[in-house]
């Protein structure tokens, strides 16, 4: 599973890459700008991520807008479910106005920060990621 997690915090992003380190290469991308560009990149080198860990509240481009570009660059190279990424945000904000927004900027979960490694990883078999078999 290949893994980008998208964070302004480094301490958020170094204990979901220890999390999803042992199933997978995981990129770190620190803002907004970052992610695009990284997503952009390995895009263009046909090696796309399995499953984006995205945070909502970073300092010039949001994750909403993140998760809008993704998609963006997803349609434009033919990319659609079931071979888009799947999106999880993970973030520290709990009202139904992000919630529901993520989910329509098409999401494929939402977890609340502190995120849980068991609800995490229960998270990411929903979305059939093939960690079953890494758990084991």
């Amino acid at each position: 599973m290949k893994t980008l997690i998208v964070d302004d915090d480094i301490t958020s992003r170094k204990i979901m890459q220890a999390m999803l380190a042992p199933f997978g290469e995981c990129a770190l991308a620190a803002n907004g700008d970052e992610a695009i560009e990284l997503f952009r990149a390995e895009m263009e080198k046909l090696s796309l991520f399995d499953l984006v860990c995205l945070d909502i509240m970073m300092p010039g481009v949001s994750g909403h807008d993140v998760l809008k570009a993704i998609r963006a660059i997803e349609e434009e190279n033919g990319i659609f479910p079931p071979r888009a990424a799947k999106v999880i945000m993970t973030s520290a904000l709990s009202d139904s106005e992000n919630i529901l927004g993520s989910f329509s900027n098409q999401c494929e979960a939402y977890l609340i920060k502190p995120v849980e490694y068991e609800q995490l990883v229960a998270q990411i078999n929903l979305l059939d990621l093939g960690m079953e078999a890494a758990l084991k």
